[in-house]
């Protein structure tokens, strides 16, 4: 038997050059597709932050209940979402608040029909529609009809996803998604059942500026729109923002919006002061019920993984 010139017999278990079995590329070593990063990963990642991040604005527990109703109310959500799951407790929470402000839609639209015919507070529109007519000028008429459609039937909607979009993907959650789209889909119902309801009409037509409306006015639409998708936007942005200038400004904002769509109807002769006012009325109790909801979902999960929920970050 032949050696190199160390004396190693080539083949050998002591020969450097021998190919070793166990170097050789495990095929099991290759990188497993599955380890890539998995979306439903990334989602519980996302929800997990949220439990942590969501249950407090500043200072404020929103998972605490002083009252005994809402500990109660509370109690029987958590309940419900150990039985079907906390998004479809959320969902159903909405569903139950939706049907408190349809019903809060109806009794209004009968005070309203009561009020307007007693000429109590409805003896403010036509003044108030007068002083609007003489402050218009035809630039300022171009101005707030644009400003205007910000809220409308088309800009509304672009607005809504586009805050879907963002929040939830930058979230990494289905939450916003769910809470945008129920205050949108709320307050249509609302603004719906109230011109079935009442069927008032709006201010004439000469008194209005182009391009003019023919629905039914009781409520303004763009304004319980606008109080409940923004609010509803600005109430999630709040929940993440932990300087207090920057939750103040925020909520500013959204008031001023708000405030700013219902007036634009009036200025615009497309709907009387009544049903802006209506409108805000209505669109805060829908704000606040849809803001309750989320607040029962986020005491549930709490409830149910308290090792995952602390202060925020």
């Amino acid at each position: 038997m032949s050696t190199d010139g160390r004396g190693v017999t080539p083949g050998s278990a002591k020969d450097p050059r021998a190919k070793d079995p166990s170097s050789a590329k495990d095929p099991s070593s290759a990188k497993d597709p599955s380890s890539a990063k998995d979306p439903s990963s990334a989602t519980a990642q996302g929800d997990a932050e949220e439990l942590r991040r969501d249950a407090s604005i500043g200072s404020v527990d929103l998972t605490r209940w002083p009252s005994t109703p809402g500990r109660a109310v509370a109690r029987r959500v958590a309940k419900a979402s150990r039985r079907i799951g906390t998004r479809a407790a959320l969902l159903l929470t909405l569903a139950v608040g939706a049907l408190v402000a349809l019903a809060l839609s109806f009794v209004a639209s009968r005070v309203y029909d009561s009020v307007t015919e007693s000429d109590g507070i409805a003896g403010f529109d036509q003044p108030i529609l007068q002083a609007a007519i003489q402050a218009r000028s035809p630039v300022l008429d171009v101005i707030v009809t644009g400003y205007t459609d910000i809220a409308g039937p088309i800009g509304m909607p672009i607005i809504a996803v586009a805050a879907i979009l963002i929040l939830s993907l930058h979230r990494r959650s289905w939450t916003p998604a769910i809470l945008i789209a129920a205050a949108g889909l709320g307050s249509l119902a609302m603004t719906i059942a109230g011109k079935d309801v009442i069927g008032r009409v709006r201010p004439p037509l000469p008194e209005a500026v182009p391009p003019y409306e023919y629905s039914a006015s009781f409520p303004s639409g763009h304004t319980l729109n606008a109080v409940a998708v923004v609010g509803t936007t600005a109430y999630l942005l709040i929940l993440r923002q932990t300087s207090t200038l920057a939750r103040t400004l925020t909520v500013t904002g959204a008031a001023l919006f708000a405030l700013t769509i219902g007036l634009s109807r009036v200025f615009l002769g497309h709907h009387w002061f009544t049903d802006v006012l209506a409108a805000w009325l209505l669109g805060a109790a829908w704000l606040a019920l849809v803001i309750m909801a989320h607040r029962l979902y986020i005491t549930a999960r709490k409830a149910r993984d308290p090792e995952r929920a602390g202060v925020p970050a």
